[in-house]
């Protein structure tokens, strides 16, 4: 590729989840009813909180950037890997395979964060009822919002850069249906020891920030419910919260896992666990939401409703 990394490999060859054509036809069907899922699920979250008028909140500003961001976090890995399945090839160039890494970096952290500022929501919501409305101002959603997007690309523009400055000679071979970092690492005949104290210096703080951040809300959020008088009111409060921890669970109990450790160690359970929080994650995230929030419930159901009635009217 370029002069100054001296790149001899112009692809690389995703091998998938599996090596067997019938396993690998399986995990086609599942991949594609996911995506599918996820695509449907996520854009209906967002249009009926863009529809209703009585979801124009913070706590709903929130939910459709984090169901933007679930819909892009899919489609940087599952699209080429469908394609790749249908026209019977396992390739993806240089260019590609580095462009999946940033959008793949960009879009994980997106959700970290997203996620962090979703649980400082229902903290002021829960522990400041009646400053809510001063204190998450529309302006300092947006604001929390673009940070998290700088943070998270320029996150990812340093972890690409390192990435493109290694060698990579004849074996181009990827144990994985997407560029993930880690399995491209170990494909390097470059020494990669800058790429992983980055991963565990650069990455661990950009990763442990929302984390922490997202777990002392809890705190907080927890240690006011228990002064509740009744245990109808930590009931409720607590139930405005459980969709959230429930998606914060799937999400970190994956990402844990797999990256916290060197790239060298990276294993084919690492591999399932990526496929999961990957394709699984994303599709989850609109039902947990929908199922157990009954305004989002209720919005979805106007949404239904209206659709039918223009159906019915056109016929």
């Amino acid at each position: 590729m370029g002069r100054k990394n001296q790149t001899t490999v112009t692809e690389f060859l995703l091998l998938g989840l599996s090596e067997e054509s019938e396993q690998e036809d399986i995990v086609f069907g599942l991949f594609l009813g996911m995506y599918m899922v996820t695509i449907s699920g996520n854009l209906l979250i967002i249009l009926a909180i863009s529809c209703d008028p009585h979801l124009h909140t913070p706590m709903y500003f929130f939910l459709a950037n984090l169901s933007s961001v679930d819909i892009c976090f899919s489609s940087v890995t599952v699209p080429k890997a469908l394609v790749n399945h249908m026209v019977g090839s396992k390739s993806i160039s240089y260019m590609e395979c580095m462009a999946q890494i940033y959008f793949f970096i960009t879009f994980i952290n997106m959700d970290s964060f997203l996620l962090s500022v979703m649980a400082y929501d229902r903290y002021v919501a829960i522990c400041h009822p009646l400053h809510y409305t001063l204190m998450m101002r529309p302006r300092l959603c947006v604001l929390l919002v673009a940070i998290s997007w700088v943070i998270t690309n320029l996150h990812a523009l340093l972890h690409t850069l390192l990435m493109v400055r290694l060698t990579f000679c004849s074996h181009n071979a990827v144990h994985h249906f997407f560029c993930d970092p880690y399995p491209i690492l170990k494909l390097s005949c470059s020494d990669t020891f800058i790429n992983d104290v980055t991963a565990f210096t650069v990455g661990g703080l950009t990763s442990a920030t929302p984390f922490t951040c997202t777990t002392v809300s809890y705190a907080y959020i927890l240690s006011c419910v228990l002064k509740f008088p009744s245990v109808q009111g930590i009931r409720k409060a607590l139930s405005t919260c459980g969709s959230h921890l429930t998606v914060v669970c799937f999400f970190y109990g994956a990402i844990l896992g797999v990256y916290m450790h060197p790239s060298s160690t990276y294993s084919v359970q690492d591999i399932v666990a990526t496929a999961f929080f990957t394709v699984v994650t994303p599709m989850v995230n609109p039902f947990i939401y929908s199922l157990r929030n009954h305004d989002v419930k209720g919005a979805l159901r106007k949404l239904m409703f209206r659709r039918l009635s223009s159906l019915k009217f056109y016929r």
